[in-house]
């Protein structure tokens, strides 16, 4: 079982790994900023009773966007956190369109908890598309961006009212611009 010292190090090695990325917004915010507000909404939503999802949702995009892999992972933290980055993380030798259907396809199927983290990262995504759009993307990929993350969230529901109603207040707010 992990300790609150294993996630300060889930939070530093993220942060490690991620060091050179920016988010896609104008505001081009740090990655880390990404990965801590995914994990903040996972822990509020598990009421901080599982460190190991929650070191999961700081960790959750480190093997699909650095050279981090599963079994590092594993050795560093456990084999569930390793487990659970697995299942939320895409295959990115498939084309970008095969991997979206599949996240829409797959998120029905995954474990409570990958869900949560799912959740957690769309409700972030969104949130970020709100405030800091990428530049260049007009208002027509914005909105197809929050069709495709709620097809992949309706897989999800029925995971954490609080986590879906945080995903539904955003896509509202969206939907009332």
């Amino acid at each position: 079982m992990l300790t609150v010292t294993d996630l300060a190090r889930a939070y530093h090695f993220a942060a490690v790994k991620h060091i050179d990325q920016r988010r896609k917004g104008a505001a081009s915010e740090p990655y880390i900023n990404h990965l801590t507000e995914v994990t903040a909404l996972v822990a509020e939503a598990c009421g901080g009773s599982d460190i190991e999802l929650i070191a999961a949702a700081a960790l959750h995009d480190t093997v699909e966007d650095t050279q981090t892999t599963f079994d590092e992972l594993a050795a560093a933290f456990s084999q569930r956190v390793a487990d659970l980055v697995a299942e939320v993380t895409d295959d990115k030798t498939l084309p970008k369109l095969e991997r979206k259907r599949l996240q829409i396809e797959h998120a029905a199927h995954t474990s409570p908890a990958a869900k949560l983290i799912k959740l957690a990262d769309k409700t972030a995504n969104l949130r970020s598309l709100l405030n800091s759009p990428p530049t260049g993307w007009p208002a027509e990929r914005v909105a197809a961006y929050f069709d495709w993350a709620a097809r992949v969230v309706a897989g999800c529901r029925g995971t954490n009212a609080w986590l879906e109603a945080e995903f539904d207040n955003v896509f509202a707010e969206f939907s009332a611009r």
